[in-house]
């Protein structure tokens, strides 16, 4: 996915369209960033794991789409064979510019070199110098993925803090072959259940027992990931 990403604006982009998606800028990706907000959707198709990330120590909820890089199992001829489509990708070819000098602040952006832009067809950005309702509903959208990503990761912070989240190696057999997937993050079930009263309350209260039974309950979906690879989806 290109991540050249330009300040939106009337004069630059004021005949520019989106088109509908072929999700080729994910085809490569085999997993995406979900936010605790997505899991209860996402689990029903994909496994929901955690990654770290080394620099920073941040933990980040994940969707896996394919079981080795390079392989997006949900992408075939353009098409997205899922139900859910990840807010990360819906959002393309728009996203979000900070500067880490100005918070509380958000610019959007848009991807210029993007497939999905057209001067032809498609959804207009702008009437004359107004942003179109298509446009003000999908910055919306981006907005309240934002938010939801900053609240993400403030929680995941939290599991952290009670050591909730354990590295852990997946082992998926894949047509008869054993293949072990690294790297991963995922809740320990036993400290899980041996929380005090308080910090299960704690948890209840921040919500985040639907998500994290969710995210247990996904990983079922890796031998669904396995047959898919096998059957050529």
């Amino acid at each position: 996915m290109s991540n050249q990403i330009t300040l939106i604006d009337h004069t630059k982009h004021g005949d520019l369209k989106i088109i509908p998606s072929d999700f080729s800028h994910v085809a490569d990706q085999h997993i995406v960033p979900v936010t605790l907000h997505e899991i209860a959707r996402a689990a029903t198709e994909y496994p929901i794991v955690f990654v770290k990330n080394s620099d920073t120590g941040e933990f980040q909820s994940v969707a896996m789409l394919g079981l080795k890089p390079g392989e997006n199992l949900s992408v075939k001829d353009g098409k997205w064979l899922g139900l859910y489509i990840p807010a990360v990708v819906r959002d393309y070819p728009l996203g979000l510019i900070l500067n880490p000098d100005v918070k509380d602040k958000v610019w959007i952006g848009i991807r210029e070199a993007a497939k999905d832009l057209s001067k032809t067809e498609g959804q207009a950005l702008f009437e004359g110098e107004q942003e179109t309702p298509f446009l003000e509903s999908r910055k919306k959208a981006l907005i309240t993925h934002f938010e939801e990503d900053q609240a993400t990761r403030g929680i995941l912070g939290f599991l952290a803090e009670k050591e909730l989240l354990v590295s852990q190696t997946l082992t998926v057999d894949v047509a008869g072959e054993k293949r072990n997937i690294n790297g991963l993050y995922l809740i320990d079930e036993q400290k899980l259940n041996q929380l005090s009263d308080e910090d299960f309350l704690e948890l209840k209260k921040r919500g985040l027992l639907g998500p994290i039974f969710g995210h247990l309950g996904s990983l079922n979906q890796v031998n669904r990931l396995a047959r898919m690879e096998v059957l050529g989806r």
